[in-house]
Formats: structure tokens, C-alpha cells, sequence
């Protein structure tokens, strides 16, 4: 899949630069696109770069709350809740575990260890699962829960907009969780309407109606104050609760009598591998999208998306964050190059800037998901998978629009 989108990238900026050279004489797209594919591989490396430093801080902070026992915390936290939403999984069974384990570690965007306990959880599954081709309702489940971004900490899109240069990295945190969240429960709500899931279980109103009232509660607070005050406090609500984060991991580390120096030093040495590894994919990707923009086909595209919007009367700025929703469930580096490409375009403090960035910490690689989770058991035939996951990938699109409106104009 990754292969013909890079690809068609590169044969779609060849087909518009020859029809513009040959209907209009504008020969000058040549030189435009072969200065943007130089121009972003240089941004490519230069953000890649730039992100060491800040993965280091980040991964050295996420091995510490690993190390301290964050992951056992909340899997002791939301257990009651995935007992009832995966009852055919019986008692005790190692599949129940791991899928606690790989969502707590979701959560706290540990993703080198989300997909390793994914892929566990998904082979213990299949031990279930009585028809090995075809995909069970408990993976189904799993897999939509899994591709609907339950991120808590969504510590690469701050990442990328302090290399970026936002004035405050962490404004969208908020907006964030809120069509995180969302996401997640349009992806469960659908899901279990087509299986027939029992939800009107105490412990399942509960849970899910307990983070509803407290999304519920923090919006209704916001919006209740002006667009000043609102953006002020929003930031400051986002800006503790990571701090809070930060310190909570190290309170938790130092209680187990964890080395907190050294573990720190061996998180941020992932990082730094991290941050050296991402440089020949972000370098493709950007370049591919850069020549694509170059040649006019993304600004066609767009135009004529923002053409119809605006026949309808409906403000056009959300268009701009439409290649990053568009690419996201196809392509997590796709994505990443479309969020990185508007950002360095618009400016990572501007409307299109923090949107892109809004859609791309609540929605997920739903085809990469399904495609490595349920290959890496043989399972052939997905049912309602797809169709669940894009649903939650599509409420998340539609919340972070009109949040990104709540919250910045």
C-alpha cells in the first residue's frame, strides 16, 4: 500500500507538470518541483535532527512510568471494564492480559511496546478463535479499540510542532483527547451494535459514562469562558497535566527502587535511535509530497474541495487538514509527512497547523492495523472490521474539525 502511494505521488506531480507545460507553457513547474524535492529533503533531515533531543526527553520520561509500574497501574484500572467487553474470553486466560497490557501502553504512547503486546494478545485470540480465517468478535473488537488512537500523552505531535516552532507545543492537548476519546466510542458503540455487544452492563455504564461526564465537564467549562481566557486555561490545563505525568512517572520509578538516572539515560537512548532511524522514511515521504504540492495537484485537489465547501456556505480552513485525514488511515508516514508538509506551509501555530496536528494524534493506521495484526495470525477474512474502524477514524476527523473550531477560531 505504502509502496503505490509514495509512487503515485511522484507519477501523479509527472502528469500535471506535463499538462501544464503542454496546455498552458508553464514550464517553469520543472524547476519549481525539483527545487521542492531538494528543498524538503533538507526539512526532512533537519527535523529529524531536531527531534533527538526532544525524543530522548520524552522516551527517557515513558521508560521511567514503564519502569515504575504506570502500565500495571492502569491495567488494574480499566481490567473490571475489558472483562465485560470481551466476555467470551474465559477467566484467567493470557489474551485478557495482554489486551490490558497493549491498551494501558496505548495510552501512555509506549508504542514500541504496544505493538509487541498487540501482536501477543492477537495470537492469544486466535487460540479462541474457532474458525482460524476468519476474524472472531473479540478481534474485531480489539483491533477497533486498538486503531482508534486511545492516546493519552500524545507525545510525538508535540514533538513535531516544537521542531516546527509552536509557541506552545502542548495547545492541542486538550483537543486531542476530546476527539481521542471520541473516536474510541464511536468505534465501540458501532462495534458492538453490529455484534450485538451487551453494554447495558453497571460496570460498562459506569466506566464509559464516568470519562464521558468528565469530557463532558472539561468542555462544558471551556466553552463556558471567552476565546481569551479559554485558550489560557486550556493551555495551562494542558501544560500541568503532562507535568503531572512526568512527575507521577518518576514518583512511581523511584518507589520501586528504580535507578531513575540510568533509566531515564536508557529511554533516551531509544530515542535517539528512534530519532537517526526516522530520517530516510521522513526524507521520502516529504520529498514525495513536496514535488506532489509543487506540481499544483495538491493545490487542485484542494481547491476543488474548498470550491464546493464554500458553494454550501461552510467556512473552507478545515481543507487544509483534509491530506492529513485523508492519508492517516492508509499511512502513519504518509500522514506524518502530510501533518509536517501543512505545518512547515502554514505554520505549526496556524489554524491548518494545530487541525492537521488535532487529527493526527485521534485517528489511526487502520489499514497498517488491520493488515499487520490479523496477517501476523492468517486471518484472511476481516468481516466488519474495516467499516468499524473507519467509522471511529471518520468521527474522530469530524470532532477534531469542530474542535479545532471551539478552541482556536
Amino acid at each position: 500500500m505504502l509502496n503505490k502511494i509514495w509512487g503515485g505521488f511522484f507519477f501523479v506531480a509527472f502528469a500535471v507538470a506535463a499538462a501544464r507545460s503542454l496546455a498552458f507553457g508553464d514550464t517553469g513547474v520543472w524547476a519549481q518541483m525539483v527545487g521542492a524535492a531538494f528543498e524538503m529533503a533538507k526539512t526532512g533531515f533537519e527535523i529529524a535532527l531536531g527531534l533527538t533531543g526532544v525524543m530522548c526527553l520524552w522516551l527517557g520520561v515513558m521508560k521511567l512510568g514503564e519502569q515504575g509500574g504506570a502500565v500495571d497501574l492502569l491495567a488494574r484500572a480499566f481490567g473490571p471494564l475489558l472483562r465485560r467487553l470481551f466476555p467470551s474470553i474465559p477467566p484467567g486466560h493470557p489474551a485478557m492480559g495482554s489486551i490490558v497490557m497493549n491498551m494501558t501502553a496505548n495510552m501512555l504512547g509506549l508504542d514500541n511496546a504496544a505493538t509487541p503486546l498487540g501482536l501477543k494478545a492477537m495470537s492469544e485470540l486466535q487460540s479462541l478463535n474457532p474458525v482460524k480465517e476468519r476474524a472472531s468478535d473479540d478481534q474485531i473488537l480489539f483491533l477497533v479499540i486498538n486503531s482508534s488512537s486511545v492516546t493519552v500523552i500524545p507525545a510525538t505531535i508535540f514533538v513535531y510542532r516544537a521542531q516546527l516552532g509552536a509557541a506552545d507545543p502542548t495547545d492541542v492537548f486538550v483537543p486531542i483527547l476530546v476527539a481521542t476519546f471520541c473516536s474510541t466510542m464511536v468505534g465501540l458503540l458501532v462495534t458492538a451494535a453490529v455484534q450485538g455487544l451487551r453494554l447495558w452492563d453497571r460496570v460498562v455504564i459506569g466506566y464509559l459514562g464516568a470519562m464521558t461526564a468528565a469530557i463532558g465537564g472539561l468542555l462544558v467549562y471551556l466553552t463556558s469562558l471567552d476565546r481569551a481566557t479559554m485558550e489560557r486555561r486550556s493551555a495551562a490545563l494542558s501544560n500541568f497535566v503532562i507535568f503531572a505525568v512526568i512527575l507521577a512517572f518518576l514518583y512511581l520509578a523511584a518507589r520501586k527502587r528504580q535507578p531513575l538516572y540510568e533509566t531515564f539515560v536508557a529511554g533516551a537512548k531509544e530515542g535517539f535511535e528512534v530519532a537517526v532511524k526516522i530520517v530516510p522514511f521522513l526524507v521520502a515521504m516529504l520529498v514525495a509530497i513536496g514535488v506532489f504540492r509543487a506540481s499544483g495537484s495538491l493545490d487542485f485537489v484542494l481547491d476543488g474541495v474548498r470550491t464546493a465547501v464554500a458553494g454550501l456556505g461552510i467556512d473552507t480552513r478545515w481543507v487544509e487538514g483534509l491530506p492529513t485525514a485523508l492519508m492517516r488511515p492508509l499511512s502513519g508516514s504518509g500522514a506524518r509527512g502530510m501533518l509536517l508538509e501543512t505545518m512547515k506551509t502554514h505554520g505549526a501555530d496556524s489554524f491548518a497547523g494545530r487541525l492537521a496536528s488535532v487529527i493526527q494524534g485521534s485517528t489511526e493506521t487502520t489499514f497498517y492495523v488491520l493488515a499487520v495484526y490479523f496477517g501476523s495470525v492468517g486471518i484472511r477474512n476481516s468481516r466488519h472490521a474495516v467499516g468499524c474502524g473507519l467509522a471511529a477514524d471518520a468521527a474522530g476527523v469530524l470532532v477534531a474539525i469542530l474542535v479545532s473550531y471551539l478552541y482556536f477560531g
